[in-house]
């Protein structure tokens, strides 16, 4: 996904069968409400393990992946935890209880501030430190660092068959 192809937001719930990714576009709504997001992962431990991922790029300035972790609990993670603006983003600052220094929270390049579970997608084999050059990238946009972890975890094709240009 190059930097104008696809749609600027749009919302997916990314799972594993195996060695098999399938990707599933949710409805246009879905990044607009927190709790739909989790409900789109499904019962804690139903889809096997690792679990599946959903993931929501909002306006191509942000991204959210939120998964279950141990015991059912959420684990969420924001590209950016300053935009505190945008509703989404506010409220998965709010109910993850995601440290945000907005007075820190940009580099002199205004460079965003990734917050929450850094290790979210480790059990896929994307750990903290390989995961921080993405999210910390101050030339991708949102859609661009999505299609990057999507690569480096090996479902790219999906990603892009399920939000199309």
């Amino acid at each position: 996904m190059s930097d104008r192809e696809g749609p600027a937001s749009y919302a997916v719930r990314v799972a594993r069968d195996g060695v098999r990714w399938r990707v599933d576009l949710l409805a246009d709504d879905a990044g607009d409400e927190l709790p739909v997001l989790e409900r789109a992962l499904g019962e804690p431990g139903a889809g096997g393990w690792p679990p599946p991922v959903v993931i929501v790029v909002d306006s191509r300035l942000y991204f959210v992946a939120l998964r279950h972790g141990p015991g059912g609990m959420v684990r969420a993670l924001i590209s950016d935890a300053a935009m505190l603006e945008w509703v989404l983003a506010a409220e998965v600052v709010e109910r993850y209880g995601i440290g945000v220094d907005t007075e820190g929270a940009f580099d002199d390049d205004e460079t965003g501030w990734p917050g929450g579970d850094m290790d979210l997608f480790a059990d896929d084999g994307l750990p903290a430190d390989e995961l921080r050059p993405i999210v910390t990238a101050d030339d991708l946009w949102a859609d661009e660092m999505v299609a990057r972890i999507a690569t480096r975890l090996g479902f790219a094709d999906e990603l892009a068959a399920a939000v199309g240009p």
